[in-house]
């Protein structure tokens, strides 16, 4: 074997080219091996495999600093950078992060898993380079997925008024996670079909310099180039065309559906651990039934059609009514905006972790203007994406900091469906929904038909001295909580809050009557969150107040139980910690 012998890069380098060519065998047979265990970016890495023996044949990294755009490519950089263990042996599986991390190693610069940001952060090594007089090679690698991100756009313009060494690989596979969507795309096509001689070059119209490379996974092919631009004193854009899912049949034909994974049947191909998500059907159909007979309604998505469950036939029944943006969450929410200005009722549905990059199109484009955008908010809370670039436990605050937006938490599939009804056909504010995690799909709080009334909580059992409210994911907690300390004698009020954005404010009131303890549960950081609110209201009054949520911080690959062990979320800790402070209070 060759794979099991490689430390780092230098122990590549003397490779012959039959060498690099079994190296890309056993990469190619590991990261299917591992991936079909462990779960992780399978298309992509399985492209990419050649270039990254290439470039680690040519450039000196670390000197040579090789920055990867949102790390869906970095497993073959990995193993090459002294982690081959983690790709070849079961139990080190866990041993590294799924995106390029410098806690891990000396070759990798940024922890990346959004994208459309090599571009950037490449120029920023670069300009620091210049400034210290130092000579080293900067490398940003970027997929044509992740060109259609604003921020890519932007570092190509910086970049290519720079005049200085970096050199851009452009891996172009003609995919993003579905099919890539905008204009630029039409043109990189024509760049493919004319072997990069179409005269529309969006790269040269920025002010870099262009190399076209047909066949991005031939290892020898693009030694050759990466040796000819090494140590440039320009920027330039090698585009590489390679096949994304390169050498595992399945990956090769469906490129979408193999993108990532859990973990699959290397054999068959059948994939395991994995269900629907009721939630996103329940989005889907209600969508598609509705589309039929409203012709005013619209799904947006940015690159991500899974968060409304719109496999590739269900976008083609959508029809024109489904718009992707790419990989441009900033463009969805603008653009969302604009057609709910124009009589349109659109719907932008993402995850918790990408609709950050949208704080300001939400504040100043949607909310300031007032317009009735739909946002479904999906893989929020701490029980969902748990990678440290891929956090939904920031979007209480986020959302709940800007005016004008109504943040409801629905507890259930039938309360989400209702929830979304009424967001589509009000017309009155923009609305999110934190849509519920698959594994909460009932519960006992009554489904409302309309929620004109903000700000109303709901009371779905009247206890007395305390009272819990369960935000979300963190009701069906809540009711459990509630259980145990029945078991102690103590009937206690529950709330399911539904409104984030705002306090049901006479009800806190009423609840000063005949309760001495509110608690407060949420699946996200309590710096700025739901708890704190209600703290703040009960601030000028002898009602004590308990907030149960996340410590502030950044967290990696953490285990969910462990998690909710350390910051007291489990129902048992609840139960305690709720009955110790009762206690006190007699």
């Amino acid at each position: 074997m060759y794979l099991e012998k490689i430390n780092s890069p230098e122990d590549i380098k003397q490779y012959t080219a039959q060498d690099r060519k079994k190296l890309a065998e056993e990469m190619r047979q590991a990261i299917i091996q591992r991936v079909s265990v462990h779960g992780g970016h399978l298309g992509p890495d399985l492209g990419f495999v050649e270039a990254s023996i290439a470039l680690h044949t040519v450039f000196n990294s670390p000197e040579d600093k090789i920055v990867f755009d949102v790390s869906h490519q970095c497993y073959p950089h990995k193993m090459l950078t002294g982690r081959s263990q983690a790709y070849l042996s079961p139990e080190h599986y866990d041993d590294i992060s799924g995106y390029t991390n410098p806690d891990e190693s000396e070759h990798d610069f940024f922890n990346v898993g959004h994208t459309s940001t090599s571009l950037s952060l490449a120029s920023g090594l670069a300009k620091a380079r210049d400034l210290k007089g130092t000579h080293e090679n900067i490398i940003a690698v970027i997929g044509d997925g992740s060109m259609s991100g604003g921020e890519a756009l932007e570092g190509l313009d910086t970049i290519g008024e720079m005049g200085t060494n970096l050199i851009i690989v452009f891996n172009d596979n003609n995919q993003s996670i579905a099919e890539v969507h905008g204009g630029m795309y039409k043109q990189f096509a024509k760049l493919r079909e004319t072997h990069g001689q179409y005269p529309h070059n969006l790269f040269r119209a920025m002010g870099l310099d262009y190399r076209f490379v047909e066949h991005g996974n031939d290892t020898e092919e693009l030694i050759r180039v990466f040796r000819e631009v090494k140590d440039i004193d320009h920027p330039i854009v090698i585009h590489v065309v390679t096949r994304k899912g390169l050498g595992y049949k399945p990956a090769e034909e469906n490129k979408e559906k193999w993108h990532s994974c859990r973990g699959f049947n290397i054999a068959t191909g059948e994939k395991i651990g994995k269900g629907p998500n009721p939630y996103f059907d329940t989005t889907a159909s209600y969508l598609l039934h509705r589309m039929k007979w409203d012709h005013r309604l619209a799904a947006i998505a940015a690159a991500t059609p899974s968060n409304f469950g719109f496999t590739p036939d269900k976008r083609k029944e959508a029809g024109n009514q489904y718009i992707d943006v790419g990989i441009a969450e900033e463009q969805a929410t603008a653009m969302a905006s604009g057609m709910a200005k124009n009589g349109v009722h659109p719907v932008f549905a993402t995850s918790a972790t990408f609709l950050q990059r949208a704080y300001d199109q939400i504040s100043q484009d949607v909310c300031i203007n007032n317009n009735p955008v739909t946002f479904l908010v999906t893989w929020a809370g701490f029980e969902a994406m748990n990678d440290v670039t891929h956090l939904g436990i920031f979007d209480i605050p986020m959302l709940t900091s800007i005016p004008n937006l109504i943040y409801l938490a629905p507890t259930s599939v039938a309360e989400y469906r209702a929830i979304l009804d009424w967001s589509i056909n009000q017309k009155e504010h923009p609305v999110a929904i934190r849509v519920p995690l698959p594994m909460f799909t009932d519960s006992d709080s009554p489904v409302q038909i309309s929620y004109d009334r903000l700000n109303q909580s709901l009371v779905t059992h009247s206890g007395k001295d305390i009272a819990i409210l369960g935000v979300g994911n963190m009701y069906h907690v809540a009711r459990k909580a509630a259980a145990h300390l029945k078991d102690k004698g103590l009937d206690v009020t529950i709330i399911n809050p539904l409104f984030l954005s705002g306090l049901d404010t006479q009800l806190l009131t009423r609840l000063m009557d005949s309760h001495r303890l509110v608690v407060t549960l949420e699946d996200g950081v309590l710096d700025g969150g739901f708890g704190e609110k209600v703290a703040a209201f009960y601030g000028p009054t002898t009602m004590r107040v308990m907030n149960f949520g996340l410590k502030k911080e950044f967290r990696d690959r953490y285990d969910r139980q462990e998690l909710a062990q350390e910051n007291h979320l489990t129902e048992e800790q609840i139960a305690s910690d709720v009955w110790d402070a009762f206690c006190q209070l007699k």
